[in-house]
Protein backbone atom coordinates (compact mmCIF):
# COMPACT_ATOMS: atom_id res chain seq x y z
CA UNK A 1 0.00 0.00 0.00
CA UNK A 2 1.71 3.05 -0.87
CA UNK A 3 1.51 5.60 2.14
CA UNK A 4 3.01 8.83 0.63
CA UNK A 5 1.19 11.27 1.64
CA UNK A 6 -1.06 13.30 -1.69
CA UNK A 7 -1.34 16.73 -1.44
CA UNK A 8 -4.49 18.04 -1.27
CA UNK A 9 -6.40 20.38 -3.57
CA UNK A 10 -5.92 22.93 -0.40
CA UNK A 11 -2.09 21.78 -0.69
CA UNK A 12 -2.03 22.76 -4.26
CA UNK A 13 -3.82 26.00 -4.26
CA UNK A 14 -1.23 27.41 -1.25
CA UNK A 15 1.37 26.85 -3.48
CA UNK A 16 2.52 30.23 -5.25
CA UNK A 17 3.23 30.37 -8.85
CA UNK A 18 5.95 31.83 -10.04
CA UNK A 19 9.89 32.32 -9.04
CA UNK A 20 10.12 30.38 -5.87
CA UNK A 21 7.66 31.67 -4.22
CA UNK A 22 8.84 35.27 -4.26
CA UNK A 23 5.96 38.21 -4.74
CA UNK A 24 6.32 41.63 -5.80
CA UNK A 25 3.76 44.19 -3.60
CA UNK A 26 2.64 47.13 -5.74
CA UNK A 27 4.12 50.38 -5.36
CA UNK A 28 2.37 52.35 -2.26
CA UNK A 29 0.98 55.67 -3.04
CA UNK A 30 4.13 57.50 -1.03
CA UNK A 31 6.46 55.62 -4.03
CA UNK A 32 4.25 56.34 -6.38
CA UNK A 33 3.76 60.42 -5.79
CA UNK A 34 7.93 60.43 -5.06
CA UNK A 35 8.44 58.54 -8.25
CA UNK A 36 5.87 61.27 -10.02
CA UNK A 37 7.52 64.15 -8.05
CA UNK A 38 10.92 63.24 -9.13
CA UNK A 39 9.44 62.52 -13.36
CA UNK A 40 7.93 65.72 -13.05
CA UNK A 41 11.25 67.73 -11.79
CA UNK A 42 13.44 65.70 -14.65
CA UNK A 43 10.96 66.53 -17.38
CA UNK A 44 11.58 70.25 -17.06
CA UNK A 45 15.12 69.96 -16.42
CA UNK A 46 17.46 69.98 -19.64
CA UNK A 47 19.26 66.39 -19.87
CA UNK A 48 16.22 64.70 -17.51
CA UNK A 49 17.62 62.90 -14.49
CA UNK A 50 21.54 62.69 -15.23
CA UNK A 51 21.17 66.68 -15.36
CA UNK A 52 18.83 66.34 -12.11
CA UNK A 53 21.06 64.13 -10.49
CA UNK A 54 24.70 66.55 -11.09
CA UNK A 55 22.32 69.49 -9.40
CA UNK A 56 21.69 67.96 -6.33
CA UNK A 57 25.61 66.79 -6.13
CA UNK A 58 26.48 70.68 -6.92
CA UNK A 59 24.24 71.70 -4.49
CA UNK A 60 25.48 68.90 -1.46
CA UNK A 61 28.93 70.02 -2.08
CA UNK A 62 28.48 73.91 -2.18
CA UNK A 63 26.68 73.18 1.36
CA UNK A 64 29.66 71.16 2.33
CA UNK A 65 32.28 73.85 1.48
CA UNK A 66 29.97 76.64 3.21
CA UNK A 67 29.37 74.96 6.25
CA UNK A 68 31.49 72.31 7.23
CA UNK A 69 34.99 71.88 4.90
CA UNK A 70 36.83 74.24 2.46
CA UNK A 71 39.70 73.80 0.43
CA UNK A 72 42.59 76.42 0.57
CA UNK A 73 45.54 75.98 -1.92
CA UNK A 74 49.28 77.25 -0.07
CA UNK A 75 49.81 80.81 -2.11
CA UNK A 76 53.59 80.70 -0.32
CA UNK A 77 56.32 79.05 1.35
CA UNK A 78 55.76 81.29 4.40
CA UNK A 79 54.16 77.73 6.16
CA UNK A 80 57.19 75.43 5.00
CA UNK A 81 58.20 73.30 5.70
CA UNK A 82 54.72 71.32 6.99
CA UNK A 83 53.07 72.94 4.12
CA UNK A 84 54.77 73.81 0.59
CA UNK A 85 53.53 76.38 -2.42
CA UNK A 86 50.43 74.37 -4.26
CA UNK A 87 49.60 72.51 -1.41
CA UNK A 88 45.78 72.09 -0.84
CA UNK A 89 44.44 71.77 2.58
CA UNK A 90 41.27 71.36 4.19
CA UNK A 91 40.15 73.90 6.45
CA UNK A 92 37.71 72.65 9.07
CA UNK A 93 34.88 75.39 9.66
CA UNK A 94 33.56 73.12 11.90
CA UNK A 95 36.41 73.09 14.27
CA UNK A 96 35.82 76.42 16.78
CA UNK A 97 31.93 76.05 16.74
CA UNK A 98 29.79 75.26 19.51
CA UNK A 99 32.22 76.65 22.59
CA UNK A 100 35.41 75.13 20.90
CA UNK A 101 38.18 78.23 20.70
CA UNK A 102 41.71 78.23 18.54
CA UNK A 103 44.89 76.80 20.35
CA UNK A 104 48.10 77.15 20.38
CA UNK A 105 49.39 75.73 17.93
CA UNK A 106 46.78 75.21 15.64
CA UNK A 107 47.13 76.68 11.71
CA UNK A 108 44.47 78.54 11.19
CA UNK A 109 43.23 80.21 7.78
CA UNK A 110 41.43 83.25 8.50
CA UNK A 111 40.58 86.68 6.60
CA UNK A 112 43.31 89.31 6.46
CA UNK A 113 41.14 92.13 5.70
CA UNK A 114 41.75 95.60 7.71
CA UNK A 115 44.73 93.73 9.52
CA UNK A 116 47.15 91.77 6.90
CA UNK A 117 45.66 92.83 3.91
CA UNK A 118 42.21 92.20 1.28
CA UNK A 119 43.14 88.34 1.01
CA UNK A 120 42.89 84.84 3.21
CA UNK A 121 45.82 84.02 5.10
CA UNK A 122 47.16 81.21 6.59
CA UNK A 123 49.60 80.64 10.06
CA UNK A 124 49.96 78.67 12.87
CA UNK A 125 48.54 80.28 16.44
CA UNK A 126 51.31 81.20 18.47
CA UNK A 127 49.81 83.18 21.61
CA UNK A 128 45.43 82.94 22.33
CA UNK A 129 43.77 85.87 24.43
CA UNK A 130 45.70 86.75 27.57
CA UNK A 131 49.01 85.03 26.40
CA UNK A 132 52.24 87.07 27.17
CA UNK A 133 54.14 86.37 23.99
CA UNK A 134 57.78 87.21 24.18
CA UNK A 135 60.92 86.76 21.62
CA UNK A 136 63.25 86.40 22.64
CA UNK A 137 64.63 84.22 25.61
CA UNK A 138 69.04 83.78 26.14
CA UNK A 139 68.85 80.56 23.93
CA UNK A 140 67.17 82.50 21.00
CA UNK A 141 63.39 80.95 21.78
CA UNK A 142 59.89 81.97 22.43
CA UNK A 143 58.60 82.29 25.62
CA UNK A 144 54.85 82.33 26.00
CA UNK A 145 53.67 83.40 29.66
CA UNK A 146 57.38 82.77 30.68
CA UNK A 147 57.99 79.57 29.54
CA UNK A 148 60.17 78.93 26.12
CA UNK A 149 58.55 76.85 23.46
CA UNK A 150 60.88 74.49 21.44
CA UNK A 151 60.06 74.83 18.05
CA UNK A 152 62.55 72.75 15.57
CA UNK A 153 59.52 70.00 15.05
CA UNK A 154 58.10 72.57 12.65
CA UNK A 155 60.14 75.84 12.07
CA UNK A 156 62.37 76.08 9.03
CA UNK A 157 65.54 74.52 9.17
CA UNK A 158 68.12 76.87 9.37
CA UNK A 159 65.47 79.78 11.10
CA UNK A 160 65.29 81.31 14.02
CA UNK A 161 62.45 81.86 16.11
CA UNK A 162 62.66 85.87 14.68
CA UNK A 163 64.46 88.33 13.61
CA UNK A 164 62.62 90.95 15.18
CA UNK A 165 62.21 91.22 18.92
CA UNK A 166 58.36 91.72 19.85
CA UNK A 167 56.71 91.82 23.82
CA UNK A 168 53.25 91.47 23.25
CA UNK A 169 50.32 90.87 25.43
CA UNK A 170 47.36 89.28 23.10
CA UNK A 171 44.10 91.00 24.14
CA UNK A 172 40.99 88.54 24.94
CA UNK A 173 39.00 86.87 21.79
CA UNK A 174 42.54 87.64 19.58
CA UNK A 175 45.50 85.41 18.25
CA UNK A 176 49.09 86.19 17.86
CA UNK A 177 50.00 84.34 14.67
CA UNK A 178 53.38 83.42 12.78
CA UNK A 179 54.57 82.10 9.54
CA UNK A 180 56.87 78.15 10.28
CA UNK A 181 59.63 80.18 7.69
CA UNK A 182 59.79 82.82 10.11
CA UNK A 183 62.37 84.06 7.58
CA UNK A 184 59.50 84.49 4.60
CA UNK A 185 56.50 85.19 6.51
CA UNK A 186 54.45 88.12 7.11
CA UNK A 187 52.68 87.86 9.88
CA UNK A 188 51.94 89.03 13.31
CA UNK A 189 55.52 90.76 13.73
CA UNK A 190 55.16 92.70 10.60
CA UNK A 191 51.86 94.44 11.49
CA UNK A 192 52.54 95.26 15.76
CA UNK A 193 52.28 98.96 14.62
CA UNK A 194 49.56 98.93 12.65
CA UNK A 195 45.56 98.73 13.65
CA UNK A 196 44.55 95.84 15.65
CA UNK A 197 48.66 95.78 16.70
CA UNK A 198 48.91 91.82 14.23
CA UNK A 199 46.24 90.58 16.36
CA UNK A 200 43.79 88.38 14.45
CA UNK A 201 40.27 88.43 15.58
CA UNK A 202 39.14 84.89 16.58
CA UNK A 203 35.94 86.34 14.94
CA UNK A 204 37.62 86.39 11.69
CA UNK A 205 38.63 82.73 11.67
CA UNK A 206 37.66 80.88 8.44
CA UNK A 207 38.27 77.24 10.51
CA UNK A 208 41.56 75.15 11.07
CA UNK A 209 43.54 73.30 8.56
CA UNK A 210 43.32 69.53 9.23
CA UNK A 211 44.70 67.95 6.28
CA UNK A 212 47.03 67.95 3.38
CA UNK A 213 45.02 66.09 0.10
CA UNK A 214 46.79 67.17 -2.76
CA UNK A 215 49.38 66.48 -3.86
CA UNK A 216 48.62 62.62 -2.92
CA UNK A 217 52.36 61.70 -2.51
CA UNK A 218 52.43 64.50 0.63
CA UNK A 219 48.91 63.96 1.99
CA UNK A 220 48.40 63.51 5.72
CA UNK A 221 46.78 64.73 8.25
CA UNK A 222 48.26 68.35 10.01
CA UNK A 223 48.12 67.74 13.97
CA UNK A 224 48.92 70.44 17.13
CA UNK A 225 52.66 70.03 18.33
CA UNK A 226 53.27 68.84 21.52
CA UNK A 227 55.58 71.97 21.70
CA UNK A 228 52.84 74.22 23.56
CA UNK A 229 51.74 71.66 25.76
CA UNK A 230 53.77 72.61 28.79
CA UNK A 231 52.86 76.50 28.29
CA UNK A 232 50.64 77.75 31.64
CA UNK A 233 47.65 79.53 31.08
CA UNK A 234 47.51 83.12 31.10
CA UNK A 235 48.25 84.30 34.73
CA UNK A 236 49.22 81.05 36.58
CA UNK A 237 52.16 80.71 38.20
CA UNK A 238 54.97 81.48 36.14
CA UNK A 239 53.54 83.43 33.58
CA UNK A 240 55.04 87.21 33.16
CA UNK A 241 53.27 90.46 32.69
Amino acid sequence: MDTEAQPTERDRSSRPSGSEGTTSEPAGPEDRSRFALVSRLSAHVPGGRITLTLLVCLLFLLSLSTFVVRPFQIPSGSMEQALRIGDRVLVNKLAYRFGAAPQRGDIVVFDGTGYFGHADYIKRVVGVGGDHVVCCDREGRIQVNGRPVDESGFLYPGDSPSAVPFDVVVPRGALFVLGDHRGDSSDSRDHLGSPGGGMIPVDDVIGRADWIIWPFGHATGLHRPDAYARVPAAGKAGAHG
